[in-house]
């Protein structure tokens, strides 16, 4: 299954979706296994340990610290890995208007993790740019 490349068809078919809660980042020291308790939306394996993105309740069930409470918006439209300027044009829209994000690309989507209070308005925003209005 091929993944779209043509950056104004991705732009128009985004169809942003918002998942419900809280997620936050945590981060586990080398060597230290992921709590059982837990199901993480994101593992990374990084030098300095291990970063989960995970809801806040099971974070804070677990003992976890953690940072950057946020929102999960997901870019519906199924983008190809070798897209260009894709992302690009959307965290630089976020940008201008002050909104931090952290993109992340998987296999079949894009997802964003945005600040929960800025959540709202990062998806009027992109609703704007892809040519959805207030949908």
């Amino acid at each position: 299954m091929t993944g779209e490349r043509d950056l104004a068809a991705l732009l128009k078919g985004m169809k942003p979706e918002m998942m419900d809660g809280t997620f936050v980042f945590c981060t586990l020291a080398p060597g230290v296994s992921t709590p059982a308790t837990i199901s993480p939306m994101l593992t990374f394996r990084e030098r300095e340990g291990i970063t989960l993105v995970i809801r806040h309740e099971e974070a804070e069930a677990a003992g976890l610290s953690h940072a950057f409470a946020s929102r999960l918006i997901t870019l519906t439209v199924h983008s190809a890995l070798d897209a260009v300027g894709f992302l690009a044009a959307i965290t630089a829209r976020l940008a201008e208007a002050g909104i931090s994000v952290n993109a992340v690309s998987a296999f079949h989507h894009d997802h964003l993790f945005v600040p929960v209070d800025r959540a709202d308005e990062a998806m009027a925003l992109l609703r704007e740019l892809g040519g959805t209005g207030d949908q």
